[in-house]
């Protein structure tokens, strides 16, 4: 399945349970001796919500959190009949996400997740505060800080939506598509300024309603899309004064709808979910 080109494999493990997840994770991901994807979904039972949503990135890290494969899961135990819901909950490890799913013909549509409240706090994101020139006390968020990362100095804005995000702009007379993010990408991933690995954010501002991003994600290299990216990305521009506090981000995948209610200081994410196929694998040693 995949949400806006963000595409994981998606197992129902509601009944059955699968071993070594992070080894198969790396085995089903690979494009060419795999099935190819962004990582592995495991959709679970929780005691504490509907469902709950783990998940292992193409190398076989575990992540936390993914904002286009949680609407993914929404879709599949809907249409799997797993739930009749069309609200419900699913618990990660960042926390229980609420979903509200557009159906239509009893086929989701789009999903709507309250992402819940961003994390600014440096050292929650977290950040090395020291390289920015902060101490551990300091709880305003980075905005527009330098930071220099291989040969150049860049100006990041760092935002966790239970993963750690940091965020760079583009000029816009540049060609967003041109950038070498393959090259690029891992410097910031490594960067010793994140000490738990980052995702990228480069974002380039088209008015106050319109974003344009690509992301190179911890883990599985560049993505067609990321929820939680495209969410730290719109909060960190917002707070930059950059653009409104409903805006439509554009991904290599598609579009999302990103809203920060600041009142009630949550973030909610809108956008498609869509089964590309069904089927068996067979693990060959």
């Amino acid at each position: 399945m995949h949400g806006t080109g963000n595409d994981y494999i998606y197992v129902d493990c509601t009944k059955n349970t699968l071993d070594n997840p992070s080894k198969i994770a790396v085995k089903v991901s690979d494009r060419h001796f795999g099935i190819g994807s962004d990582g592995l979904i495991l959709i679970k039972k929780s005691d504490k919500a509907d469902f709950f949503m783990e998940m292992y990135n193409a190398d076989g890290s575990e992540g936390k959190m993914c904002g286009n494969g949680i609407r993914c899961v929404g879709k599949y135990v809907y249409e799997h009949n797993l739930t009749q819901k069309t609200e419900m909950t699913i618990d990660t490890l960042s926390g229980i996400k609420k979903l509200r799913l557009f159906v239509d013909n009893k086929k989701v549509k789009n999903v709507a997740v309250d992402m819940g409240a961003p994390i600014l706090e440096p050292v929650k994101v977290p950040v090395n505060v020291h390289l920015f020139g902060l101490s551990n006390e300091d709880t305003k968020p980075i905005l527009l800080k330098s930071l220099g990362v291989g040969d150049h100095e860049y100006k990041v804005s760092c935002v966790s939506m239970g993963n750690p995000h940091v965020i760079v702009y583009l000029e816009n007379d540049m060609d967003i598509k041109e950038l070498d993010i393959d090259k690029i990408g891992p410097l910031f991933e490594k960067h010793k300024a994140f000490p738990e690995g980052i995702n990228t954010e480069f974002i380039q501002v088209a008015d106050e309603k319109n974003l344009n991003m690509r992301v190179w994600e911890r883990g599985s290299g560049e993505t067609f899309a990321c929820g939680t990216g495209a969410c730290a990305s719109a909060v960190a521009t917002i707070l930059n004064g950059m653009c409104n506090d409903c805006v439509t981000v554009h991904l290599l995948g598609g579009d999302l709808t990103v809203t920060w209610d600041r009142e009630k200081n949550t973030v909610i994410m809108e956008g498609s979910a869509q089964t590309i196929c069904e089927g068996e694998y067979y693990e060959n040693d």
